[in-house]
């Protein structure tokens, strides 16, 4: 960390890379636990993960490789993820082994797209009045205002190369294993919803997403500074966040502080991952 500023090097990426993982190994499990049945994997794989969780899930997908040599399981990997119908569709962080390029390019994969990976340390941002952790009883309301909201993309930056359906969305968010969620209120009325999580000392800032007619109003900042503060008490130094190129979104959270640290290639080998695997949609401002 550089003065107020965080720069990261191969180390800082590594450790979030290592959340990355865990974050989606455990959400294929819950999504397992969910359907109550024994159908996909998430598997360990050269220090990442190689995860399937349920068909269109956005938690199929190989993470957090690069920092421990090649995969050399790959082959087993590929038929089980074909086994399923799916295609492979691999994030593969900017700072990790660059061998790794050229490994997937001469196994076929192609370049699909990028996500870029923001962070900043933690500090206290003062907990906003309009945001509040939901209760129990209110997560059903949560998923469905978030899920509708997601739907509505900003046009703003580069478009997503996915599309999910609403019940994905839905479900993919209840199975987000060991997240906080929140919701942002302006009027009395649900204005946005956001979540985050702790891995070893990172906070992952898992999702969010503005009502469109509440968009532009302040929300997205509030429930930035909410998670910070939560992050603060948590303990965390450091504060992650996935968002599309040029986004609206990417702007908001750099305007709280986050610097620009990485960005991660989606290289897909099979059927495009356009609709059915590959990363959430974290952010919808």
């Amino acid at each position: 960390m550089d003065g107020e500023r965080l720069f990261c090097d191969t180390a800082l990426a590594e450790r979030i890379e290592r959340a990355e993982a865990r974050l989606i190994a455990e959400s294929s499990d819950a999504a397992r636990m969910r359907r109550g049945d024994t159908i996909g994997f998430a598997r360990p794989l050269a220090g990442g993960v190689a995860s399937f969780a349920e068909a269109d899930s956005p938690f199929n997908k190989i993470a957090g490789l690069g920092f421990d040599g090649l995969p050399d399981a790959l082959d087993e990997v590929e038929a089980a993820f074909a086994e399923l119908g799916a295609p492979v569709q691999v994030e593969l962080c900017q700072l990790a082994d660059p061998a790794l390029g050229v490994f997937f390019t001469e196994r076929g994969y192609r370049l699909e797209s990028f996500e870029n990976v923001l962070g900043r340390r933690v500090t206290g941002a003062g907990f906003p009045e309009d945001v509040r952790p939901i209760r129990d009883d209110e997560l059903e309301r949560w998923l469905s205002e978030v899920a509708d909201a997601v739907a509505v993309a900003d046009t703003e930056g580069l478009p997503s190369h996915e599309d999910f359906p609403r019940q994905t969305v839905i479900d993919a968010m209840a199975d987000m294993a060991g997240v906080t969620r929140y919701a942002a209120w302006r009027g009395g009325e649900f204005a946005g919803g956001a979540s985050f999580r702790v891995t070893d000392g990172i906070a992952q800032f898992t999702g969010a997403a503005t009502v469109p007619a509440h968009r532009r109003r302040g929300v997205q900042t509030a429930l930035l500074r909410a998670r910070l503060t939560a992050a603060a008490a948590a303990g965390c130094d450091v504060a992650v966040v996935t968002t599309q190129p040029g986004s609206k979104s990417h702007q908001n959270v750099q305007r709280q502080g986050f610097d620009l640290l990485y960005a991660r290639a989606i290289l897909v080998k099979g059927t495009s991952a356009t609709s059915s695997s590959g990363a959430d949609s974290r952010q919808a401002s």
